[in-house]
C-alpha cells in the first residue's frame, strides 16, 4: 500500500455518474484508470470508494447540500486509489433528473495546478482540526 501521488495527465477527464444516492451507475476509462478500477469493480458501489482519509467531511457536506438543492458544487478533492495512493482533481458535480425520471449526479473532474492543490491541502487541514 502506498501513500504517493498519483499526477493525472493533463489532458484527463474523469468522469463518473451516480444516482442519488452516490451510487456509480457510469465510469469512464480515464476514472478507472487513475483509480486502479475496473468498470465492473466501480458500478453499483458507493463513489465514496475512492474517498481519502483526509477529506475533510464538511467539504462533502458542501457537495450534498448543494447538489441536492439541485445546483452546480464546484471544489477540490483528494481521492484514493485502490492501491493506497492519492489523486487530486477539480470537481464540478451536475444535478440531473434522467428521461426515466430518476435523480442522479453527473461529476466531471480534471486536473488541478499545484497552486490549486496546495491551497486545498491548507484550508483542508484547519477544516480537519
Amino acid at each position: 500500500m502506498g501513500e504517493k501521488e498519483v499526477i493525472l495527465d493533463e489532458y484527463a477527464f474523469l468522469v463518473s455518474e451516480t444516482n442519488e444516492k452516490g451510487i456509480i451507475r457510469f465510469a469512464n476509462t480515464d476514472f478507472c484508470s487513475v483509480a486502479g478500477y475496473s468498470v465492473d469493480e466501480l458500478i453499483n458501489n458507493p463513489h465514496n470508494i475512492v474517498r481519502h482519509k483526509d477529506m475533510p467531511k464538511k467539504a462533502f457536506q458542501s457537495l450534498w447540500d448543494t447538489v441536492k438543492a439541485n445546483k452546480i458544487w464546484t471544489g477540490y478533492v483528494k481521492n484514493a486509489t485502490k492501491s493506497g495512493d492519492y489523486y487530486w482533481v477539480y470537481a464540478t458535480v451536475y444535478p440531473f433528473v434522467s428521461c426515466d425520471g430518476s435523480k442522479g449526479y453527473l461529476s466531471c473532474r480534471r486536473k488541478p495546478s499545484r497552486e490549486e492543490i496546495l491551497a486545498a491541502e491548507k484550508l483542508y487541514k484547519q477544516w480537519n482540526n
